[in-house]
């Protein structure tokens, strides 16, 4: 699994996934119950991961939605 994108905000996660869903990419949501260690007040992003095979295209799908991706190694 690699990490897609890297987000405070919920719904950007939600929205991502939805995309990904309609390309028929699987992705898993990580970091999302982090906020029991926070208080819930949102400062611990959230990260989306895809399978390896499927990063090139998920990273389309994200730039051609101006949703702003990790750019890790």
């Amino acid at each position: 699994m690699k990490e897609l994108l890297r987000s405070t905000d919920p719904t950007v996660i939600a929205f991502a996934t939805a995309l990904l869903d309609g390309e028929e990419i699987a992705s898993f949501p990580v970091d999302v119950h982090m906020s029991v260690l926070e208080g819930s007040i949102g400062i611990l992003p959230r990260r989306l991961m895809v399978r390896e095979g499927d990063l090139t295209r998920a990273q389309r799908v994200m730039r051609d939605n101006n949703i702003e991706i990790s750019e890790r190694p």
